[in-house]
């Protein structure tokens, strides 16, 4: 019947706003589109089946529920009658005394003869104990102590001692209960003669509980007995403690009166001693202080802690096999120890995690956990007694965290190596350390791949390539902060110098130098690491983990590329008065052997302390910079007395060829300096002839019509006619021959053609 009205009301539920907003979204995502409703059948069938399977499982559970209900009202009933049953009997007895006493009219005097006979006997065997009380006590407190010398000794007398405690104990009790009616001094005094007893009784459980706290090492010594013994007495008290509970219940469901006639129970009541919830409460004790003293041991080191924690899995080896038979199968004690066990881990392992421990830590913590659980399912331990798993089972949330760390603690260290070379790079009290080459060099590299290379270390131990390319991720990240700090920070110091040289302090040339030569070093490491870590890793991270080390790698080069940019601005900081004069009056008078000198000084120092490879980078730009600013010179020359413009011209292309010869093949020169001597054929080319110098000159390096006329306007050989002339014949070839700029830019695609306008400002 009940089954009926339940599947009645199932189908004929309503559904509530909630429920429709679920099953409308659920709905919405299985047609998202028109063509899903051809498959309403598939779809109908499928949520049938489902929903058919969902009522067999209600159908069942509400039946489990009906039976364990019927079940439990059962046996509330039964212990109903069961209650009504004893208050019955309780009242039978009750009828019964009072009938005896009705009918026999001799039952008081005999009842007082008893009594009085039943007295004298307790009175002596009460003076006899008394009088045998101390030496009672004597023997068991020399027993106690005995035992107590070795608490993982084999305790002989503690049945002896336990048994003789329970009969002093059961008088003491007796004996303070018949004197509740006596004075208050009679009271006090017999208070103060159990004083020994009432000592010896908290000593002896003081006793018990230490030996309960060293369960396991007592096993290990080979003194299970003594467990045994311990676990016996608990239950010897135990029921003693269910006796005296029964009593209780007995006074409170009873009347007062027929209460009074039980004077035996009223005897006998005693404190509950609850030893067998103590003994458990005591071996969790000793579970946390076993913990307790590891984590202390390796407070400074965590790590070390759970590389040493053998001893756990030898102590579970050893309750599995040796502890578990000892005690009672009531008490569980396998799942008490084993629960407790993960409890207290649990609890340590938050308190070092909550307490920011080294990232190293937070890696080897996540791969131990696995093992953990591993070496727990090797030993056959119920799942069940692990729960919740250790740290909520947020083992992703450590990898995340040592993330966070390693980002905080890389910026923290490189950045604290950058900042100290940064610092030395603005003062520049001292010129920089030179390397076993003699080339300079700061310390900050070295320090920061250092603590790199440690935490990528610490990764790979980890075998997890997902952590690893994360934290290579991590820093590159540091890495690419630090190339653009530097590149900042190079072109703070050179803004300082070149806006107030009499207040910057000398040496930005050294300490350039030092921070170019760096970034090739840098580059090499971070070379060097990839090279170690490709093979370690595959697929998507193997890619991840090259492509953030090239980009690292790419970085430094440029930061180099942005050191010898600076070194050739120093050069030409120095050379901007002299640069100034070119084309002028002055310049006639030669010049260039300023220009020159200056190139050669400089260039000693860096062939000397720049790396070789930057060096030739150097070179290469450096005399794209002085063509590019002679040109940028000439293209700006208002006028050019010819021939003696020319003759010029060609002394400072001769001065400035030998100096770069002395660093690179004259060969190579040739090729860099026939733009100059094409446009000195230019300008010494006749009015007839100065288009066959063009033409050479506009295929290579395309039309440069506006630089070719502001040549041929200079001039002061050709007048305004011959100019227009030159210049028409010039651009109808360069329409007819549909000329345009080279496929690859050359060095004339960075001159500068101002306007007339410009000029005239300029002027």
């Amino acid at each position: 019947m009940f089954d009926n009205r339940e599947t009645f009301a199932v189908n004929h539920h309503t559904m509530t706003s909630t429920e429709t907003a679920i099953v409308t979204r659920e709905l919405s995502e299985y047609l998202q589109s028109p063509d899903d409703l051809l498959k309403l059948a598939a779809l109908r069938k499928k949520l049938v089946k489902e929903k058919a399977s969902i009522d067999a499982k209600l159908k069942n559970g509400v039946k489990e529920q009906l039976v364990a209900t019927r079940q439990a009202l059962r046996k509330l009933i039964s212990t109903r009658s069961n209650v009504q049953a004893i208050r019955e009997e309780m009242a039978g007895i009750h009828s019964s005394i009072e009938d005896s006493v009705t009918d026999a009219k001799t039952f008081e005097q005999i009842s007082r003869v008893s009594l009085v006979h039943r007295n004298f006997a307790q009175t002596e065997e009460m003076v006899q104990n008394l009088s045998e009380l101390y030496d009672k006590l004597d023997a068991v407190s020399a027993m106690l102590h005995a035992d107590s010398q070795d608490i993982l000794g084999k305790a002989p007398n503690l049945l002896r001692i336990h048994f003789d405690l329970t009969q002093m104990e059961a008088f003491r009790n007796q004996i303070t209960h018949q004197a509740k009616t006596a004075s208050a001094d009679s009271r006090n005094t017999l208070s103060r003669y159990f004083e020994p007893l009432n000592t010896l009784l908290k000593d002896f459980d003081e006793y018990l509980w230490k030996l309960a706290k060293n369960v396991l090492p007592l096993v290990r010594a080979g003194n299970g007995s003594v467990v045994v013994r311990l676990i016996k007495i608990a239950e010897v008290e135990g029921r003693a403690d269910e006796k005296a509970i029964a009593i209780r219940l007995v006074k409170k469901a009873a009347r007062l009166d027929a209460a009074t006639k039980f004077n035996s129970m009223l005897a006998q009541a005693r404190k509950i001693k609850h030893y067998r919830s103590t003994i458990i409460d005591k071996i969790r004790e000793s579970i946390n202080e076993t913990f307790e003293a590891a984590y202390e041991r390796d407070k400074l080191n965590p790590t070390a802690m759970l590389e040493n924690i053998g001893w756990m899995w030898q102590d579970i080896i050893r309750i599995k096999k040796d502890v578990v038979p000892l005690f009672p199968e009531d008490y569980n004690i396998l799942s008490l120890y084993i629960k407790h066990y993960h409890k207290t881990l649990d609890s340590i392992l938050r308190r070092i995690v909550d307490g920011a421990p080294e990232a190293a830590f937070l890696l080897a913590l996540h791969a131990w956990l696995k093992e953990y659980r591993e070496s727990m399912e090797e030993l056959d331990i119920d799942p069940e007694m692990l729960q919740p798993p250790l740290l909520d089972g947020r083992q992703q949330s450590l990898i995340d965290d040592y993330l966070k760390l390693i980002v905080s603690k890389l910026a923290e260290w490189t950045g604290n190596a950058v900042a100290t070379d940064m610092k030395h790079f603005s003062v520049r009290e001292d010129p920089p350390e030179t390397d076993g080459d003699g080339l300079y060099g700061l310390e900050g590299p070295v320090l920061m791949f250092q603590i790199m290379n440690q935490q990528i270390d610490v990764a790979i131990e980890t075998g997890q390539t997902a952590v690893l390319a994360q934290v290579v991720a991590e820093c590159n990240k540091v890495m690419r902060n630090h190339q653009v700090q530097w590149m900042k920070h190079i072109d703070a110091e050179f803004k300082k110098l070149a806006d107030k040289p009499d207040e910057a302090p000398g040496g930005l040339v050294e300490y350039t130098i030092a921070v170019a030569n760096d970034q090739i070093r840098s580059a090499d490491f971070a070379e060097g690491l990839l090279a170690r870590l490709e093979p370690m890793v595959k697929g998507k991270y193997k890619t991840m983990v090259s492509e953030q080390l090239n980009e690292a790698i790419d970085g430094y080069l440029d930061v180099g590329k942005k050191c010898t940019q600076t070194l050739i601005d120093l050069i030409f900081n120095d050379l901007k008065p002299v640069m100034k004069q070119l084309f002028t009056p002055s310049w006639y008078d030669g010049i260039m052997a300023q220009i020159v000198e200056t190139f050669k000084d400089y260039m000693s120092d860096y062939q000397s302390y720049l790396n070789s490879s930057l060096f030739d980078l150097l070179l290469e730009d450096l005399l794209d910079a002085f063509l590019i600013g002679y040109l940028n010179a000439l293209a700006k020359a208002s006028k050019l007395k010819m021939p003696m413009a020319a003759d010029r011209i060609r002394e400072d292309i001769a001065d400035a060829f030998a100096v770069f010869e002395a660093y690179k093949p004259a060969k190579e020169l040739e090729d860099r300096f026939e733009v100059m001597e094409m446009i000195l054929s230019l300008l010494t080319a006749s009015k007839s002839l100065v288009f066959l110098s063009y033409w050479p000159f506009a295929k290579k390096h395309g039309p440069n019509l506006q630089f070719v006329e502001s040549l041929m306007k200079a001039r002061d050989d050709l007048d305004r006619s011959a100019v227009s002339d030159v210049m028409e014949s010039v651009k109808r070839k360069v329409k007819e021959e549909n000329l345009g700029d080279p496929a690859e830019p050359t060095i004339m695609k960075k001159i500068t053609i101002q306007s007339t306008f410009s000029s005239l400002l300029g002027r």
